[in-house]
């Protein structure tokens, strides 16, 4: 599920003056931003790249070892700068894609305010479901990460994900540029109705979905 903290953006520690922090944030602890350094960013491309070739290759079992042993002394090397949930620049930076998460897709936003927010990017090989079509699940969480983004923009206070139906209109391609845009519809009490479509640069929707995103209650999970 998702949820509507969304700290890349937020300035600070996520806090609006003069709110309590605990209301505001449910059982959510606050994070301050992790800025990412000059080199996070090529980084992260390249971890995305291989996710892109593992999927997408047909390797001979001498090179796969040799993959495998050079995977295994990078996973080695990165071990020991582990950090707890929060301390790590992985998806507090909105200027990159996907925010610098791995998990999200590598999408860009192109707005973020109070009428709905707007993102702009690609279904890479990875998110490939089958017949060069986006996997659906990938769209769905495409989709849920928005929904986070949107709650927040749109000033409500944090919130999970209660509901989400999502339509697939037409195929959805990869490698091809594509919009992703929504809003909230309308709130009654802690309810949060959202509503979001994935367009081409056409104008056609190939996927829409609504949402019903639930407040946290102070100290829920």
């Amino acid at each position: 599920m998702s949820e509507s903290l969304q700290s890349g953006v937020r300035s600070g520690d996520g806090a609006r003056p003069g709110d309590d922090v605990h209301e505001h944030h449910g059982g959510f602890p606050v994070f301050t931003p992790v800025q990412a350094g000059p080199n996070f960013a090529e980084f992260v491309e390249s971890l995305r790249r291989l996710q892109d070739l593992a999927v997408s290759t047909h390797i001979p079992d001498d090179v796969l070892d040799d993959a495998t042993a050079r995977a295994t002394a990078l996973g080695d090397l990165l071990e020991s700068y582990r950090v707890p949930e929060g301390r790590s620049p992985a998806g507090f930076n909105s200027q990159l894609p996907g925010r610098g998460s791995l998990l999200l897709l590598p999408w860009q936003f192109e707005k973020v305010d109070t009428d709905g927010v707007r993102s702009r990017g690609v279904f890479r090989m990875y998110h490939r479901g089958g017949n060069s079509a986006a996997h659906g699940g990938t769209i769905a969480l495409l989709f849920d990460d928005l929904l986070g983004m949107i709650v927040h923009a749109s000033g409500h206070p944090i919130a999970r994900t209660a509901y989400l139906h999502v339509n697939y209109r037409k195929v959805t391609p990869i490698e091809t540029e594509l919009v992703v845009e929504g809003r909230v519809d309308r709130a009654e009490g802690r309810k949060l109705f959202c509503m979001a479509e994935l367009r081409d640069l056409d104008g056609t929707v190939l996927a829409d979905c609504e949402a019903l995103m639930l407040q946290l209650l102070p100290g829920q999970p």
